[in-house]
C-alpha cells in the first residue's frame, strides 16, 4: 500500500489534500474532479464575486463530451451545435470528421462557471473567495501559501497545488516555472457593445487596416474583436476603455460606434507560451497557467477543462494513497504535446487570418489544400480535440489512447444506456462486449475504482470490432481487445490487461 498523504511525514499536517488556485472553469472542473476521486479540496480565488462576463462563448466537440461523461449537459440548457465552422477564416463542415462539430456555441463562459461552480459545490470543494495568493512555499512534504483575504492574512498547507488561475498566473511565477515561447506581435480588443447597430461579420472581415468580427450575443447586444494593424503589442493584457475600442473600430470600417457603451471590454494578444514542465514536484499548472495563445475557436477553455479532467484521478488516487506519485508524471506526458499541437494551431490562424496583404498566397494556397477531404478531416479534428491520441502502452486496436466514442449501448437486462453514463462517477469502466468472462475476472480484483460492464453496442460496428475495453476516468480507452488485435495471444492480452490496471489503478490491495 503507498503511504498516505496525510501520514507522508510525522508531525507534518495539511489542511486539505490540494489547494486548487483559481475558480474560472479549468480550476471548478479540476475541483469536481477530485471530489469524485474521493481527495479534499480547497479552491481560493482572488476575486470575491464572479465577474459575470460573458468572454469565451462556448466549447469544443471534446469538451462537449467530456461535460456529458460527467452528467453536466442537462445544466447548461440547449446547446446548439455548429457543423459549419472555421480555420483560420475559411469556412468549412466539420462533420466531416465522425461525431465533429464546431462545438457548442453562444455559452457564456460565465453560464459554463456557474454550472461547474455549482456542480463542484455539490460534491463537497471548499471554495474560498476573496482568497489573493500572496506567497507560495514547498518542503518536499506539502505545499504552504499565504493569501491575502477579508478577514486578513490566511495560511493554507496540503500535500498539493495546482495552479489554475490564468495567463498571468501567480502560481507560474512564485513557484518558477520556465514559460518559453513567442512574444506578441499584435494586440487585439473585444468587447460586449451596447446601444449600437452594427452590421454581423461572423468569420471576421479583413480590411486595409486590420480585421473586426462582429456577431449578436443578445437583443441589443454585440460581440466585436477589433484587431488593428500596427497597434503596439507586449505581452501582458492591459486595460483598456471602450473609447480606444471604439476608435480603433471607426479606423478600420468608417462605422461610428458614437453614443453606444459596452457591458465590459478586455485586449488580448498573440503571445504563444507554453511551460516546460506542468510540474515541479508538488506544484502542477492546468489551463491558461501552462499555455497562452491566441484564442481561436474556443480551444483556450476547451483544453484547460481537458488538463483537468485529465489531471484530476490521477491526482486524487496519489492524494489518497492509492496510487504512486510517478502517476502524476503521465499528466505532463500525455497534456503538453497536447498544448503544443494547440500553440500550433492557433499560430497558424492567426498568421493566415490576422495577416495583411502579405499572407494572401498563404491564404490561397491553403484554400486550395481545404478542397481536400483528408486536410478537411484532419483540421476538424485537431480544433475539435476529437483526434486527441495519447501513447498508452503495446497494442493494435484503433481505439487504444483514444476517447471512447459517444455511442449507445444495451444492458443484459434490457435497459439502454450510453457510454458517456457509463463515465459519470470519474471510474474506470471495463466494457465487456463480447461475453468473455476473463477480462472481467481480472478487473473484479479493482473492484474499487473500476466498474465492470456488460453491454452490447446498438451499431456492430461501434467500437470497431472490441470485445473488451478498460476505460480511464477521462474516457480515453487504456486496453482494447478483439477487432484488429484479435490476432493476439489471448493470454498475453490480459497479462497486458492487468498491467494496465495496475499502472493506471495501483495495487489492488488498496484499491
Amino acid at each position: 500500500m503507498f503511504l498516505s498523504i496525510r501520514a507522508c511525514r510525522e508531525g507534518s499536517t495539511v489542511d486539505t489534500d490540494v489547494i486548487v488556485v483559481g475558480a474560472g472553469p479549468t480550476g471548478l472542473m479540476l475541483a469536481g474532479e477530485l471530489r469524485l476521486g474521493g481527495a479534499r479540496v480547497v479552491v481560493v480565488e482572488r476575486l470575491a464575486e464572479p465577474t459575470g462576463q460573458s468572454r469565451g462563448l462556448g466549447f469544443t466537440a471534446r469538451a462537449m463530451e467530456v461535460f456529458d461523461q460527467r452528467g453536466l449537459l442537462p445544466r447548461f440548457g440547449t446547446l446548439e451545435k455548429s457543423p459549419m465552422g472555421h480555420f483560420g477564416g475559411i469556412q468549412f463542415d466539420y462533420t466531416v470528421l465522425e461525431d465533429a462539430h464546431f462545438g457548442a456555441r453562444g455559452v457564456p463562459q460565465s453560464q459554463t462557471e456557474a454550472v461547474l461552480e455549482e456542480w463542484a459545490g455539490e460534491l463537497g470543494a471548499d471554495i474560498r473567495r476573496g482568497w489573493e495568493l500572496t506567497k507560495l512555499s514547498e518542503d518536499g512534504h506539502g505545499v504552504e501559501i499565504v493569501a491575502a483575504t477579508p478577514d486578513g492574512e490566511q495560511r493554507l498547507r496540503a500535500a498539493y497545488l495546482v495552479g489554475c488561475d490564468g495567463g498571468q498566473s501567480v502560481v507560474r511565477r512564485a513557484a518558477g516555472f520556465d514559460f518559453p515561447g513567442l512574444p506578441a506581435t499584435r494586440r487585439m480588443y473585444l468587447a460586449d457593445v451596447t446601444g449600437c447597430a452594427i452590421r454581423p461579420r461572423f468569420l471576421g472581415e479583413r480590411l486595409e487596416h486590420g480585421m473586426v468580427m462582429a456577431a449578436p450575443l443578445a437583443p441589443g447586444v454585440d460581440r466585436i474583436i477589433v484587431c488593428e494593424h500596427g497597434t503596439p503589442a507586449g505581452d501582458r493584457p492591459q486595460a483598456v476603455e471602450f473609447e480606444e475600442v471604439a476608435a480603433a473600430w471607426e479606423r478600420i470600417t468608417g462605422e461610428s460606434l458614437a453614443g453606444g457603451g459596452a457591458d465590459w471590454v478586455s485586449s488580448f494578444t498573440d503571445a504563444t507560451r507554453q511551460v516546460s514542465a506542468y510540474r515541479k514536484g508538488r506544484v502542477l499548472l492546468a489551463g491558461d497557467a501552462a499555455h497562452v495563445h491566441l484564442p481561436a475557436g474556443g480551444q483556450g477553455l476547451s483544453t484547460g477543462v481537458q488538463d483537468a479532467v485529465n489531471l484530476g484521478w490521477k491526482l486524487a488516487a496519489v492524494a489518497r494513497g492509492r496510487a504512486p506519485e510517478a502517476l502524476l508524471d503521465t499528466y505532463h506526458d500525455e497534456r503538453h504535446p497536447v498544448g503544443a499541437r494547440l500553440l500550433m494551431n492557433t499560430r497558424a490562424q492567426g498568421m493566415i487570418f490576422l495577416g495583411g496583404p502579405e499572407a494572401d498566397p498563404a491564404r490561397a494556397v491553403f484554400g486550395e489544400l481545404m478542397e481536400l477531404e483528408d486536410v478537411r478531416r484532419r483540421l476538424a479534428g485537431i480544433v475539435s480535440h476529437l483526434d486527441i491520441t495519447y501513447d498508452l502502452g503495446p497494442g493494435t486496436h484503433p481505439l487504444l489512447g483514444r476517447r471512447l466514442p459517444p455511442r449507445p449501448l444495451e444492458l443484459p437486462d434490457g435497459t439502454r444506456t450510453g457510454t458517456a453514463d457509463l463515465l459519470h462517477p470519474a471510474r474506470g469502466v471495463l466494457l465487456d462486449l463480447g461475453g468473455d468472462p476473463a477480462p472481467r475476472e481480472s478487473a473484479a480484483r479493482w473492484s474499487d475504482s473500476v466498474t465492470v460492464v456488460t453491454a452490447r453496442p446498438e451499431d456492430p460496428d461501434a467500437f470497431a470490432g472490441a470485445t473488451a475495453l478498460l476505460v480511464r476516468p477521462d474516457g480515453h480507452v487504456a486496453w482494447a481487445a478483439g477487432g484488429d488485435s484479435a490476432r493476439d495471444d489471448v493470454a498475453a492480452g490480459i497479462d497486458r490487461l492487468v498491467q494496465s490496471l495496475h499502472h493506471w489503478f495501483g495495487s489492488p490491495e488498496v484499491a
